[in-house]
């Protein structure tokens, strides 16, 4: 592992989501993990992809974010009725 996994809120945000999002759609099965020259937003997005494929684990802080993130975004939308 190149960078440290994202495991905060404060960290997440503190990522270039564009990058993010240009590392998850790049990911393709098998791929190699990406080099440093790519940076740590670029890589979490990769990282992200490689874990929906299932073809790397995914760790607890990863699991843990990923909850949070779900419950701070159902706090902020109500439901309807």
């Amino acid at each position: 592992m190149k960078f440290a996994p994202v495991t905060t809120f404060d960290d997440l945000d503190g990522l270039d989501h564009d990058q993010v999002c240009e590392g998850y759609l790049s990911a393709q099965r098998g791929d190699p993990e990406p080099g440093e020259n790519r940076g740590r937003s670029y890589w979490h997005g990769w990282r992200c992809r490689m874990m929906d494929y299932g073809e790397i684990p995914i760790e607890d802080g990863h699991r843990n974010l990923t909850r949070e993130y779900l419950e701070r975004q159902r706090a902020l939308t109500p439901l309807p009725g």
